[in-house]
């Protein structure tokens, strides 16, 4: 995929964008997005630079002028690396999606593959694949033959269940992410592909993991149905999601969505999964604060 065009493509473009940062930084928005509107004149096509004005102008209070910046992004980069249609949602300007640009997410994980680990891990206190994984061995004690791990990233919940596994493959969108996890040399397997649109020819599997990705995924009805073709009769999956009080799911600010409970619990059902642990726990530290999901461990039914 192209990369992302963080430079104008201009010099005197990319200084105003510069200075328009800076004024940005010490907090005075509105400003910043006139001096960005003044660099765009000069490189009108830079996608990016349309994304972030639009950004400028919603910190502005300007929330029309932010959509139509946000607007002239999607314009520009239809696959919408940027994100851009999650942001116009979010302020109520553009469709309810049931799920994020795939170009959008594959973007921002290749974008942090570098510094992924340490931010997750160091700064934000990111424990999710011990959880899942106690509550794996709990579930079904002893080695497994085969384990496919969704969304697998860098490997972190793959070291984790490396151990207790004899075939091990993982599956992610992000080709940097998938490079890191290469290097490690603990999958078996690695393969990229989109979460929302993928399929798994080989064996039947004893698990599938998928640790902090249904936030990237929104609507679960299809990656669950796809989850119960993969399994084994006794197979387990287990995965987590951030928690949402009411609804099925919802886009947060953080362009991230959030699940609740009875809507998981009802979507696992349809699948013929059975629910063998739902615990509450932390996901992750997001600007300071504790972000609250479910771990969950489910079981695919013997057949009758």
């Amino acid at each position: 995929m192209k990369p992302l065009q963080t430079s104008s493509g201009d010099l005197n473009a990319d200084r105003r964008a510069d200075y328009a940062e800076m004024l940005f930084a010490s907090g005075d928005h509105a400003a910043a997005a006139e001096l960005l509107i003044g660099a765009l004149e000069l490189a009108p096509q830079w996608a990016m630079g349309w994304f972030r004005l639009g950004e400028m102008q919603e910190a502005s209070g300007r929330l029309d002028l932010a959509a139509q910046a946000w607007d002239m992004s999607l314009k520009l980069d239809p696959a919408d690396r940027q994100g851009a249609a999650l942001k116009l949602q979010l302020i109520g300007k553009g469709p309810v999606a049931a799920a994020p640009p795939s170009a959008f997410v594959e973007t921002l994980f290749d974008h942090y593959a570098e510094t992924f680990e340490e931010m997750l891990v160091g700064k934000l206190d990111y424990r999710l694949p011990e959880v899942l994984d106690a509550a794996i061995r709990k579930a079904r004690p002893g080695r497994l033959r085969l384990a496919l791990d969704l969304g697998c990233g860098t490997g972190l919940m793959g070291e984790k269940l490396r151990p207790i596994v004899n075939r091990l493959e993982g599956i992610d969108i992000s080709a940097r992410m998938l490079k890191k996890a290469r290097a490690k040399g603990i999958y078996d397997a690695l393969t990229k592909a989109d979460l929302q649109d993928f399929s798994h020819s080989g064996d039947k599997a004893d698990l599938v993991t998928s640790a902090d990705v249904l936030i990237y995924i929104g609507a679960l009805e299809g990656l669950i149905g796809t989850v119960g073709g993969l399994l084994a009769e006794g197979g387990l999956f287990a995965f987590s999601v951030e928690s949402l009080a009411s609804g099925d799911f919802a886009l947060q600010p953080s362009r991230r969505y959030a699940h609740s409970e009875p809507y998981v619990r009802r979507i696992l059902a349809a699948n013929g999964l059975s629910i063998l642990a739902l615990e509450p726990t932390t996901i992750r530290q997001d600007r300071s604060e504790p972000v609250k999901g479910l771990a969950v461990v489910a079981r695919k039914a013997h057949a009758a």
